[in-house]
C-alpha cells in the first residue's frame, strides 16, 4: 500500500508548522474551483451534492444575489425614464440597448476575468491598481474604436448617420468605461479581503448596464440635440 505524499508547511522563518497532504490540496483546489464558478453567475456554492442539497438552501443560495441585482436594475429603469422624451423623439435608440448592454457587460466581464485571474497567480497585487487601471482603459478605447468603426458604419447604412455618430461614440466610451471599471473592481475587492470574484460579473454587470444607458443617452441628447 503507498503512503500519501504529504508537503511540509513552513511559516516565514521556515518552521515547519504542519503538514498538506495531496488530498487536502486536491480538496482545497475542488472548494475554490466550485466557489469561483458559483458566484460568477451570481450564486453561492453549495456546501452539499447538488441532489441532496433541500430546495430550501438552494433557494437561499441564489435569492441574495438575485436581490442584489434588481436593486441595482432599478437604476437602468430610473435611467430609462429620465430619457424617455428623447426615446419617444427618435424610437431607432431604443433598438439598439441590448446591443450596448450587452457588449458592455461582456466588455466588464472579460477585464474582470482577466485581472481576477492574474491577481491568482500573483501577477499583480493591490499596489497594481494604477497600472492595471490605465492598461484596461487603453484596452477598452481600442476595442471601442474597433467597435464603434465598424458599428458607426453598419448603422449608418441601414440607418442615418445621426445614429451611427451616436452608436460610434457610444461603443468607444462604453468600452473604455468597462474594461477599466471591470479591472480595476477585482482589485479593490482585493484590498476591501473580498474574495475578487464576488465583486466580478454580477456588481459589474449591474454597474455597467446603468452607465452604458446614461452615456448612450446623453450621446443622444449632444448629437440629436434634444
Amino acid at each position: 500500500m503507498s503512503q500519501e505524499l504529504l508537503t511540509p508547511v513552513v511559516d516565514s522563518e521556515r518552521r515547519v508548522v504542519g503538514v498538506f497532504s495531496h488530498s487536502d490540496a486536491v480538496s482545497v483546489l475542488t472548494n475554490s474551483d466550485e466557489q469561483r464558478a458559483a458566484r460568477s453567475s451570481g450564486a453561492e456554492p453549495l456546501r452539499r451534492p447538488y441532489l441532496s442539497t433541500t430546495i430550501g438552501s438552494l433557494v437561499r443560495s441564489r435569492i441574495v444575489w438575485l436581490l442584489v441585482l434588481a436593486v441595482g436594475a432599478t437604476l437602468t429603469v430610473q435611467v430609462l425614464s429620465n430619457f424617455e422624451e428623447t426615446l419617444e423623439s427618435m424610437v431607432t435608440l431604443s433598438l439598439f440597448i441590448p446591443l450596448m448592454v450587452g457588449i458592455g457587460g461582456n466588455t466588464g466581464n472579460q477585464a474582470a476575468t482577466t485581472v481576477t485571474r492574474a491577481l491568482a497567480m500573483g501577477d499583480v497585487r493591490v499596489g497594481d491598481l494604477g497600472r492595471v487601471l490605465l492598461r484596461e482603459l487603453g484596452v477598452g478605447l481600442m476595442l471601442g474604436l474597433s467597435l464603434g468603426t465598424i458599428g458607426f458604419g453598419v448603422a449608418g447604412f441601414i440607418f442615418e448617420w445621426s445614429i451611427a455618430m451616436i452608436i460610434g461614440i457610444t461603443l468607444v466610451a462604453l468600452c473604455t468605461i468597462a474594461a477599466g471599471v471591470g479591472g480595476a473592481m477585482p482589485i479593490i475587492g482585493k484590498w476591501l479581503k473580498v474574495d475578487p470574484a464576488v465583486f466580478s460579473n454580477p456588481f459589474i454587470s449591474t454597474f455597467v448596464d446603468a452607465a452604458g444607458l446614461i452615456v448612450y443617452f446623453s450621446v443622444a441628447v449632444a448629437v440629436l440635440g434634444h
